[in-house]
């Protein structure tokens, strides 16, 4: 395997594990990178950029090789990792004084307040418990990215559950949860937020909107086959798996997941260029690890959280049975916490994995921050058993030997 970039010396078993994902683990083609301490200590690639290996892709127009392979610069859609960064928003504009965390939503966004939704806070909203995962009616594609009608469907939404008193992951419809917050609030959109406020400063290759002159190095995406033995790595075994709860066309896991129906295309370029802040994030792996550890310390002079928001940010709002996930779920403000669903670094780690394996995450005790990118999407929804080898291998390069687990 011809893995590109570069590691620290400590660090070479994250490239080991990184090398093993494509050996064993059927990797087509990704990236990680690791900060610690707000510099950058792994940054490696390998594989093709297109899962299939078919060169630049659909709509791109160039036509490529036929493999064309992944380069330095090379990004891709992260799904639900992009949830990560997009929670720093209102946290910022908390921050900033300019959203009230315990505020009702329908304060900023006052059609809200309608159908049992007047006690929603902003909180419930980052926890996933403001009870509204689903739709009525889902959205076809095109009402999902317009702009407008996930908003009005969500205002007119009622919860399946008295909000604030449970939590259920809001896997599609935090996307215009946060981007009507976020647009009320400011009176910007959340992509141009993120672009202007957080990806511009710190230079980081990350998009929610892809603007067009950047479609060129996004690779394409697909599923791939679950290998037949993942060695060793992490597998949930709950009563009642996610999968199986999907399959259930009734279940509140199959109605959340699909709220936009028919399922988009994630290589559309029109999919690729909404502002979707629940599953249409664009990013390198190196975008991701640098935002995070932004939240956590400075990098090249720029931080985002003040001690007290990164408190928030990590500090446990929901736990135990997930009523969209099924097994137990731990999110702080706008982050998933370190768990059994999502295992990270240790207790005190936050970020969030993407549907079918990227992850982006920090943990403030050992300054480490990390982001992983993949075009190969599996079927789970977190625990990703090749982001799992490579945080295990970077849990090895940072702790001691009486520390290592």
């Amino acid at each position: 395997m011809d893995v590109q970039g570069t590691v620290e010396a400590g660090f070479e078993p994250v490239r080991d594990a990184f090398v093993r994902n494509f050996e064993r683990l059927g990797e087509r083609g990704a990236a990680v990178a690791v900060y610690r301490d707000g510099r950058k200590v792994v940054d490696l690639w390998a594989g093709t950029r297109d899962v299939a290996g078919q060169g630049q892709g659909q709509g791109q127009g160039d036509g490529g090789s036929d493999a064309a392979p992944w380069a330095v610069d090379t990004a891709q859609v992260v799904r639900s990792a992009t949830k990560g960064v997009a929670a720093a928003v209102p946290l910022l504009l908390h921050q900033r004084g300019q959203i009230d965390l315990d505020a009702p939503v329908g304060t900023y966004w006052p059609e809200f307040k309608s159908a049992g939704k007047e006690r929603v806070l902003v909180r419930h909203v980052l926890s996933h418990r403001a009870g509204v995962p689903v739709l009525d009616r889902p959205l076809t594609p095109a009402e999902a990215i317009d702009g407008e009608s996930g908003a009005r469907a969500l205002a007119a939404q009622r919860p399946e559950w008295e909000p604030g008193t449970d939590h259920g992951y809001h896997a599609h419809t935090y996307s215009w949860l946060i981007a009507e917050l976020v647009r009320r609030v400011t009176g910007r959109s959340v992509g141009r937020w993120i672009a202007e406020e957080i990806a511009r400063p710190l230079g980081l290759d990350f998009w929610v909107g892809l603007p067009a002159e950047e479609a060129h190095r996004v690779g394409l995406i697909g599923p791939v086959e679950e290998p037949t033995a993942v060695g060793g790595a992490l597998r949930l075994r709950p009563k009642r798996s996610v999968s199986e709860a999907y399959r259930d066309a009734e279940s509140l896991t199959r109605r959340a997941f699909g709220v936009i129906e028919p399922r988009p295309d994630e290589n559309d370029p029109a999919y690729r260029a909404a502002e979707l802040p629940a599953s249409g994030g664009i990013s390198t792996a190196r975008a991701l690890a640098r935002c995070y550890a932004a939240m956590i310390g400075p990098v090249d002079g720029h931080r985002l959280f003040a001690p007290a928001t990164l408190t928030l940010a990590r500090t446990e709002e929901s736990a135990g049975p997930d009523r969209v996930l099924v097994v137990a779920t731990r999110f702080g403000l706008g982050f998933m916490l370190h768990g059994p669903a999502a295992p990270l670094l240790g207790p005190g780690s936050f970020g969030h994995p993407g549907r079918g394996g990227s992850l982006g995450f920090a943990d403030p005790e050992s300054g480490i921050a990390m982001g992983y990118v993949t075009n190969g999407m599996r079927k789970g929804v977190t625990a990703d058993p090749r982001a799992q080898a490579l945080v295990r291998a970077v849990r090895s390069a940072t702790s001691s030997p009486d520390e290592a687990i």
